[in-house]
C-alpha cells in the first residue's frame, strides 16, 4: 500500500510539472497555498482548546539548553536548509522564472518569515495535541504516521466525528505540504534535462518521475520487509535522510556561496539584490 500512495503522488506531482511553470506551478500553487493556510489556521484553532494544550506550548516555546548539543545543530541545520530548499537548486530554479524587476531581497525575507511562521504553526497543532492526551511526541515518521493518530483519536474520544474530520483535515494539509515541496524539486532536475539536454519538457519528467519511483520504492520497503539490510548501519530510508539532510545540503550551500562570493561577478550580484 505505501508504494501504491507513493506511485500515485509521484504521478500527480509528474502531471502538474509536464503542465510547465504558468498552467502547472503556479496555477497549482495558486489553489494549495491558500488552503494550506486555511487548513493550519483551523487546525491551531482546534489544537489550542484542547484539554491540557498548555503543556505542548510549553514544550514546544520553553527551550532546554541542555539538549543543545552536535547532533541537535546538525539537525536544526538539516532542517533549515531542507525547508527553506537550500544548497538544491530549487530557489535559482524558480528565480529564473521571475520577472526583472522582482525584488529578490524582499522576497528571500519573505520566504524565511513565512516557512517559519508555518513551522511554528505546525508546532502548535501538533504538540498541545500530543500532551492533551499524555504522550510524549517521538520525533521522525512515526510521530506523523502512529502517534498522531492515536492522539487525535483519544482527543476527541467523546466525538469521533471530530477525530475522524481533524485527521482528515491534518493529512490534507501534510499533503499538501509534500506535494508543494516535490514540485520544486521534480522543476530543478526536469529543468535541467530540459535545457541542457534539449529534451523535450514531458520526456525530461517522465525520466524524473522514474528515478524517483525506482529509489522510493527501496526507501518504502526498506521501512518495511526490507529493515533488516543496512548500510553503515543504517536503512536506506534513513541512509538517504542522512547523505542529504546533513550533508549535501550543507555542503551544496557552501558551494553556491563560494560560487557567488568568488567566481560570480559582483556587479551581477549587486544588480540583482539591489
Amino acid at each position: 500500500r505505501p508504494i501504491v500512495w507513493l506511485v500515485l503522488f509521484l504521478l500527480a506531482t509528474h502531471y502538474i510539472i509536464v503542465k510547465g511553470v504558468e498552467k502547472g506551478i503556479e496555477r497549482s500553487s495558486k489553489i494549495m497555498m491558500p488552503a494550506l493556510f486555511i487548513l493550519l489556521l483551523v487546525l491551531v484553532v482546534s489544537a489550542v482548546t484542547l484539554p491540557g494544550a498548555e503543556k505542548g506550548i510549553a514544550f514546544l516555546f520553553k527551550p532546554d539548553f541542555s539538549k543543545v548539543n552536535g547532533d541537535a545543530f546538525l539537525a536544526a541545520m538539516g532542517q533549515a536548509f531542507f525547508s527553506l530548499s537550500l544548497g538544491m537548486g530549487c530557489l535559482c530554479t524558480y528565480a529564473s522564472y521571475f520577472k526583472k524587476d522582482t525584488n529578490l531581497t524582499k522576497t528571500a525575507f519573505s520566504v524565511g518569515a513565512i516557512d517559519t511562521l508555518v513551522a511554528i504553526l505546525a508546532g502548535v497543532i501538533i504538540f498541545p495535541a500530543a500532551f492533551s492526551v499524555g504522550i510524549q511526541p517521538d520525533a521522525g515518521p512515526s510521530l506523523l504516521f502512529i502517534t498522531l493518530p492515536n492522539v487525535f483519536q483519544q482527543a476527541f474520544g467523546s466525538a469521533s466525528i471530530l477525530a475522524y474530520v481533524f485527521s482528515v483535515m491534518f493529512y490534507v494539509l501534510l499533503a499538501l505540504a509534500a506535494l508543494t515541496s516535490t514540485i520544486s524539486m521534480h522543476e530543478v532536475a526536469t529543468a535541467y534535462l530540459h535545457e541542457e539536454f534539449n529534451f523535450t519538457r514531458s520526456k525530461a519528467a517522465r525520466i524524473v518521475t522514474g528515478g524517483c519511483i525506482f529509489l522510493g520504492v527501496f526507501c518504502s520497503l526498506s521501512l518495511g520487509v526490507m529493515k533488516e539490510h543496512t548500510i553503515l548501519g543504517l536503512g536506506l530510508f534513513d541512509l538517504f535522510d542522512f547523505v542529504t539532510a546533513k550533508v549535501m545540503l550543507p555542503l551544496g550551500g557552501l558551494l553556491i556561496s563560494i560560487f557567488t562570493g568568488w567566481y560570480l561577478d559582483k556587479k551581477i550580484v549587486w544588480s540583482e539584490i539591489s
